[in-house]
């Protein structure tokens, strides 16, 4: 461990994003390894959204949507995001959540290939993915199947051996569970070989490192503003569509924000032509002012430092955990950093207790039924020594079995 720690002392010292820290909030003496779940609080937040209520709402009323920009914020906000994910402005907006994206990104996708009847999901996803991409094929014509990836089976060859059938690849790019990542780009490739489509949810990807959408030739993308782009609890998602479907794709979920004049009140829906038409309902907008300063802390930030920071992170605490040689402590993500994204992830029978005893020891992290301890490195206010901590505390709490009290045991209802 003293190796581990020179190393941890030497790379915080090197650590180019050392001054994002003060980007944010951390409660003292906390170490925190949820960003994955929910990133932590940007220093201009609450001052944001205290504006938007009392002076952009309070004072300005009504007023509001011109004078302050609420009608257009959903596509400010796209716009700030899109170099983050690697694509063009115009053609990525701020909305809804990310089951809700999903659904309309998958039913534009079959829009596009009508004549076609197989949808390949991975059975290991997030289940919300699972469970609204059922309900967009069973409300599409003629019902299209939905076929899954067994575990470890290769999306390549299974793209491949679908051929014409195949419609679309809709997949996470990052295991929430494991944190295993795909090749994005050859899964995307490979499905265009077919002629079929490419849909990624990249909530466990977007702030966490570089992506190319555009030069990667992805389809439709979705993803959440909460965990690593840090817009708080329950912000709003965000849905990009490649230029060249964007005037012939159909959204499914027609709304008047997404209207091409919302304010003529005309009865019949008439398609905004450009990113638009993505949106359903009124903004949130109070959320959305959270967005916006989540987003500034990507502020002149260079998103493969993140990346290298991330590994960098996740092996110094990998590497200590996995040196103890924890009894009933097995590794549940790839031990290749370059092969998971921001996450290490451990199992233990009772992974449940244990991670809630590291949280009284005020190390953050979180659990995944039935087995799974998840631990999240956000590179832009997560110290190497902290992740050491955090790594002599699992360890301690095991060795120790700390995790026998019974009050770690009472599951409450969010884990």
């Amino acid at each position: 461990m003293a190796r581990l720690e020179e190393e941890a002392e030497q790379a915080d010292r090197d650590d180019p994003l050392t001054a994002a820290r003060q980007r944010f909030t951390i409660p003292e003496g906390v170490v925190y390894l949820d960003g994955n779940s929910l990133g932590a609080l940007p220093r201009g937040a609450a001052e944001t959204i205290e504006r938007c209520v009392r002076r952009e709402w309070g004072e300005g009323l009504v007023g509001s949507w011109n004078e302050a920009g609420w009608y257009e914020l959903p596509l400010r906000l796209g716009d700030r995001l899109a170099p983050i994910v690697g694509a063009e402005p115009g053609h990525l907006v701020v909305c809804d959540t990310t089951t809700l994206n999903l659904y309309k990104a998958l039913g534009a996708a079959l829009s596009l290939r009508r004549e076609r009847r197989v949808v390949l999901v991975d059975g290991g996803d997030f289940p919300t993915n699972l469970y609204i991409t059922r309900s967009a094929l069973a409300a599409a014509p003629g019902a299209p199947e939905c076929v899954e990836l067994e575990p470890g089976e290769d999306p390549l060859a299974r793209i491949a051996a679908l051929g014409d059938r195949l419609a679309a690849v809709a997949m996470s790019h990052v295991s929430y569970r494991t944190g295993a990542m795909r090749d994005l780009a050859a899964v995307t490739a490979a499905a265009h070989r077919q002629g079929a489509l490419a849909v990624w949810d990249l909530c466990h990807s977007a702030g966490a490192m570089p992506l190319e959408l555009a030069r990667s030739g992805v389809d439709f993308a979705v993803g959440c503003t909460y965990k690593y782009l840090n817009g708080g609890p329950g912000a709003p998602a965000w849905i990009y569509v490649a230029p060249c479907h964007l005037a012939e794709c159909e959204q499914p979920l027609a709304g008047w924000m997404g209207h091409a004049s919302p304010f003529d009140f005309e009865p019949r829906h008439r398609r905004h032509p450009g990113i638009r038409a993505f949106l359903c309902g009124t903004p949130h907008i109070v959320s959305m002012r959270g967005v916006e300063a989540g987003l500034a802390t990507f502020d002149g930030i260079d998103l493969a430092a993140v990346r290298e920071k991330s590994m960098r992170l996740g092996e110094l605490f990998r590497r200590a955990v996995e040196a103890a040689r924890l009894p009933r402590v097995e590794l549940a993500c790839p031990a290749d950093p370059a092969a998971r994204g921001s996450q290490v992830c451990f199992r233990h029978p009772r992974g449940y207790a244990v991670v809630q005893a590291l949280i009284e020891q005020r190390v953050i992290g979180d659990f995944r039924a039935p087995d799974v301890m998840r631990f999240g490195f956000a590179p832009l206010y997560l110290r190497h020594v902290e992740a050491l901590r955090a790594a002599r505390s699992l360890i301690g709490c095991v060795e120790a079995e700390v995790w026998r009290q019974e009050r770690f045991a009472r599951r409450a209802d969010v884990t």
